[in-house]
């Protein structure tokens, strides 16, 4: 193995922008169908509203800790997020 291939695969931040990207993306299916089929019923309001408000947490955390893969992750997670928030409030029944 190339020795900058395995320093890279040690690195946290590689680990960072793994799970970052991991746990972003999938959100991405619960909004295209969201979107799709225009509701949102199985999707619950009350873990919406506690998962916007901790990833206003982990955004500070990120900003004040100046972790890049934090806070990149959980912007890109709120704003996915917040337009399911969106898509549920609209598409109420």
């Amino acid at each position: 193995m190339d020795q900058t291939f395995g320093n890279l695969l040690n690195t946290p931040e590689t680990f960072g922008y793994v799970a970052a990207i991991l746990t972003t993306i999938a959100f991405l299916p619960q909004l295209i169908r969201t979107f799709k089929t225009k509701s949102a019923g199985d999707v619950s309001l009350v873990m919406l509203v506690f998962f916007i408000i901790g990833l206003l947490f982990w955004i500070i955390y990120g900003w004040q800790t100046k972790s890049f893969p934090v806070l990149i992750a959980n912007i890109i997670t709120l704003m996915l997020n917040c337009s399911i928030l969106l898509l549920k409030l609209f598409y109420q029944e």
